[in-house]
């Protein structure tokens, strides 16, 4: 939200230290671009996403129309939001059900694989694992995070 924050006037950085041990010890992404082509089926071309927009206000409902518009559009994925969590308005379980039958009518009145990228982030471990597996039973991959 740098770009769009507009309270912030200037940004500079000015310094960038990330610890030897984690230099030393991150061996890069788990997996590549081929990975995500043989998930979604889509060679030969570029694929095709979009973040949802807006990132909030909508109701879980809403979203998860949104979500259907672009995916029947033709796009290959969605994916919510960095700031798209768990509000008032829009409960995180309920972004997660409407999106998964999205995906899945999508999927369905296409005939090709469909996908979006839950936010499953949390104030917690406890709380992000419990995301994750609310994830897992409606059928999201757990290898590649959490596409549905």
């Amino acid at each position: 939200n740098v770009f769009g924050f507009k309270a912030l006037r200037a940004l500079r950085l000015e310094d960038l230290r990330i610890p030897p041990a984690y230099v030393k010890t991150f061996q890069g992404p788990p997996h590549g671009i081929q990975v995500e082509r043989d998930k979604l089926n889509k060679y030969g071309r570029g694929l095709l996403g979009c973040t949802i927009k807006p990132k909030l206000g909508l109701s879980a409902k809403n979203y998860g129309r949104a979500v259907y518009e672009c995916l029947r559009g033709g796009l290959d994925f969605t994916k919510d939001d960095e700031n798209v969590n768990s509000q008032p308005f829009m409960r995180w379980r309920d972004r997660f059900l409407f999106v998964a039958e999205a995906t899945y009518k999508a999927q369905s009145e296409t005939g090709e694989i469909k996908g979006h990228y839950l936010n499953a982030t949390a104030a917690t471990c406890e709380e992000m694992l419990k995301r994750a597996q609310c994830a897992k039973e409606l059928g999201v991959p757990q290898d590649k995070g959490a596409l549905l």
